[in-house]
């Protein structure tokens, strides 16, 4: 939890190509319902999660707040002071170039389904006839790994591939976000997603969980909500292919998904898009 939302934080940023972050402010939120036991557990290793992930980012923490909570909340703010070059504006994009995305999609089903089957709720007893505990628990841990990586290398390679535009993925999904940037650039643009990279195994589970009457996640839509996603990046053609190449000898994911071309300033998604499944 520590990691995910020091990894998210740090995302905006990431976000406007500045890799070079001056500070960290920790805010915590102490659910209330925690025992004094379950705390000395609990608070320590949320913190250390933080930490560990802003020490792999080279960021200093230097303030913060903490308080009692109904519920436990774990987030910051993050800030750099930066000369023009160190930051990448977002409203560049024109018609031809490609859209890149970081991470794949799928981290609100992948933590609701391993939720479901942890507390046995009603949601599950639909969801257990279409998927086995061992696939959510690699859902799962597949979500994990994606949400606490930082979006850093992404943001580097933005420089040097001449990024025109970017934006990360979260709270309003893919296609919240991708409306959110194209309705910020100059150009009269449209985003076309024809392409959308998923967790291995989630695209037919949240197909079958509707037919069975279950929740509509809405994935392939692209309105179901990410924690941590990856960047989304408007690039031209070869510095896209460049782009994805590199981050994938790095280590990291990417995938050219869809295409800016001559519009209104909106985004959407194919009807029928090319699914993509992934597994660490």
């Amino acid at each position: 939890m520590g990691k995910i939302a020091c990894a998210n934080v740090l995302s905006d940023l990431y976000a406007m190509g500045v890799c070079d972050v001056d500070n960290m402010l920790l805010l915590l939120g102490v659910s209330r319902d925690l025992s004094n036991d379950q705390r000395k557990v609990v608070i320590p290793m949320i913190l250390e999660g933080f930490r560990d992930l802003a020490a792999e980012a080279k960021v200093s923490i230097n303030g913060g707040q903490t308080v009692v909570n109904p519920w436990m909340i774990i987030g910051g703010v993050a800030t750099s002071v930066c000369a023009k070059d160190e930051f990448i504006m977002p409203n560049k994009a024109v018609a031809g170039d490609k859209i890149v995305l970081t991470k794949p999609i799928g981290t609100q089903v992948a933590v609701n389904l391993h939720q479901w089957m942890t507390l046995e709720t009603p949601s599950w007893n639909i969801a257990k006839e279409l998927i086995t505990p061992e696939a959510v628990v690699k859902g799962y841990n597949d979500a994990t790994i994606s949400m606490t990586t930082l979006n850093l290398a992404a943001a580097r390679l933005m420089h040097k591939h001449h990024a025109h535009a970017a934006t990360d993925v979260t709270g309003f999904g893919i296609l919240g976000h991708s409306r959110n940037l194209a309705e910020f650039q100059e150009a009269d643009v449209d985003f076309n997603i024809h392409t959308l990279p998923v967790f291995s195994g989630f695209n037919a589970v949240c197909k079958q969980l509707v037919e069975k009457g279950g929740r509509n996640f809405r994935l392939l839509e692209g309105t179901s909500s990410e924690t941590s996603g990856g960047l989304l990046v408007c690039l031209g053609k070869e510095d896209a292919d460049n782009f994805v190449e590199e981050m994938r000898k790095e280590g990291g994911t990417a995938w050219i998904i869809g295409d800016v071309v001559a519009g209104s300033k909106t985004s959407k998604i194919n009807e029928n898009p090319n699914v993509i499944e992934f597994s660490y």
